[in-house]
């Protein structure tokens, strides 16, 4: 994909957030000597017998039969980003069909999102249908005649807020958009093209690292930390276009999470210009990742927000089911909640679980 159809359509829109405060002079803090928990990953399965409900209150917890499920948000600060949702599915409900409702601005499930955040689909758009073909993975959303009425400047954002939404369900690849039972071509007003199924490689808040070379551009998918006006911090992920590097997109994303984001004013970094990636190597599915850091020693915590954002970026950039991370060649670390980072870490199904 060349770089002009990773631009087309492309605008980011910027706002003074909260920064996050970081201190010290490297990413580490005090030593934690309790004892040291896993990370816990369990997903809350669905029961059998659970009606079909929408669930409010993400801070008092998930009730009994349901299930988290990830849509695609956009932040006060124009960003997308993935917002954890509880939801209760009825047997033979589809899962996809309620995310794409949930995703409907000023639809039904309008007031259940976390503040700061406004779904993307066009005011009264129906969902009349969705399909999924289990061979090719590409699934098939079907819009009423609303789906057209949009602002020019949101036309990218709804399309990378929908492929993103869906895709991280499992099984599905790639998505097509029909209107009224007709496949769309393009985008209706900005034309953004949809002769080809999306899929992730459109990229999601697409950046340019200042002076790339178009001719050698390459994308990478970092993860950065924004907040809430309620001081709640939560993830925000960038597709920047790079110059194509010889080591690697895993070793390039994460200098790229070192070099920080370029929007300071709304997103946060995660890593200290410190830290240096000093070697990745992938086999049997895990990616071994070596950070160094002078300031850190064995016993001292590493934030938990570095972790996920380091894992989630591997993760998004080699497509690895799991990551192992070093620091200054010690596996055994922690964060500060005392979980253990010593074995492989699955990438999270779900992030951002944020107050309603």
């Amino acid at each position: 994909m060349n770089a002009k159809t990773w631009l087309r359509s492309t605008a980011i829109v910027g706002v003074v957030a909260i920064p996050m405060i970081i201190s010290g002079c490297g990413l580490f803090s005090k030593a934690v000597s309790e004892p040291i928990d896993p990370p816990q990953t369990e997903v809350i399965e669905g029961q059998e017998e659970q009606t079909s409900s929408w669930l409010d209150g993400a801070s008092e917890g998930v009730m009994d039969g349901a299930a988290q499920y990830m849509v695609y948000l956009k932040d006060k600060n124009g960003y997308l980003a993935p917002i954890s949702l509880p939801m209760a599915i009825a047997e033979g409900e589809e899962v996809a069909l309620k995310l794409l409702e949930v995703m409907v601005d000023q639809g039904i499930y309008s007031g259940s999102l976390p503040v700061d955040f406004r779904a993307m689909i066009p005011q009264g758009t129906e969902v009349l249908g969705y399909e999924l073909n289990a061979e090719t993975g590409i699934a098939t959303v079907n819009l009423s005649e609303q789906f057209v009425d949009y602002n020019m400047l949101d036309e990218r954002s709804i399309v990378e807020a929908i492929t993103w939404t869906l895709t991280s369900l499992e099984g599905v690849n790639g998505v097509e958009i029909q209107v009224e039972g007709e496949k769309l071509g393009e985008m209706p007003i900005a034309q953004y093209p949809l002769d080809e199924a999306l899929t992730r490689d459109i990229g999601v808040n697409i950046e340019i690292a200042e002076g790339v070379n178009y001719s050698h551009a390459a994308p990478v998918t970092l993860y950065f930390s924004s907040e809430t006006s309620n001081n709640e911090q939560y993830f925000v992920p960038v597709t920047r276009m790079i110059e194509r590097s010889s080591d690697g997109r895993a070793v390039a994303a994460i200098e790229e999470l070192i070099e920080g984001p370029i929007d300071a004013k709304s997103l946060n970094p995660v890593i200290l210009p410190n830290v240096k990636v000093t070697g990745i190597d992938e086999y049997d599915g895990v990616v071994h990742i070596d950070l160094q850091d002078d300031s850190y020693e064995p016993g001292f915590f590493v934030p938990s927000e570095l972790l996920n954002a380091v894992i989630l970026s591997v993760a998004e950039n080699t497509g690895a089911s799991s990551v192992q991370v070093r620091v200054n060649g010690d596996i055994n670390i922690f964060d500060e909640n005392n979980l253990s980072y010593s074995e492989p870490v699955s990438k999270p199904m779900h992030v951002n679980a944020l107050k309603m």
